[in-house]
């Protein structure tokens, strides 16, 4: 997969050597714990594993996956953002996850906006979609200022409880 660059981000793939400790950081943010799941991963090893059989083999297979969000000016990583084929999906999906002390900025939004571009131009996709929590207000906001449109409720495994499920079509 290749590096993207907005205006005040760079999105890259996920490095095994440099982003453990990162991800771990991720996992464990009382958001994304929240509004996703507890993933239970509690150590830079588990966040190693957790990277190398979710997230690696997207790359390998679709050329896309989740990315570390990182700040053009400094390289501060504030968040994850992908395009992921999931295997209970038709679809692919645009998940992203800020780290609660960079949340309000904008940076999902800008950092989705541009995987979704890539999606449309680079992969040729015609429909992406988008999961939520119900009481993910918020994200749900994101996802319909993306394009999206709510479309039906879905059970996800992995996920905690029932997700809202989002679609676009180019």
């Amino acid at each position: 997969m290749k590096q993207i660059e907005t205006e005040r981000l760079i999105l890259r793939p996920f490095a095994p050597e440099r982003d453990a400790e990162f991800l771990l950081e991720v996992l464990n943010d009382p958001g994304f714990i929240a509004n996703v799941a507890d993933r239970g991963v509690r150590t830079p090893a588990q966040a190693l594993d957790y990277m190398r059989e979710k997230f690696l083999p997207g790359y390998e297979r679709y050329g896309v996956g989740y990315c570390v969000v990182e700040l053009k000016t400094s390289g501060r990583p504030v968040g994850t953002c992908g395009l992921v084929k999931r295997d209970t999906m038709e679809d692919f999906d645009i998940g992203y996850s800020t780290l609660e002390r960079f949340s309000g900025n904008g940076y999902a939004f800008e950092a989705a906006a541009a995987l979704m571009d890539y999606g449309r131009t680079a992969l040729g996709l015609q429909r992406i979609i988008g999961m939520t929590s119900l009481t993910n207000a918020k994200s749900a906001h994101l996802l319909e200022k993306l394009g999206l449109r709510f479309e039906r409720m879905v059970q996800v495994p992995g996920f905690t409880g029932e997700s809202r499920l989002f679609a676009s079509t180019f």
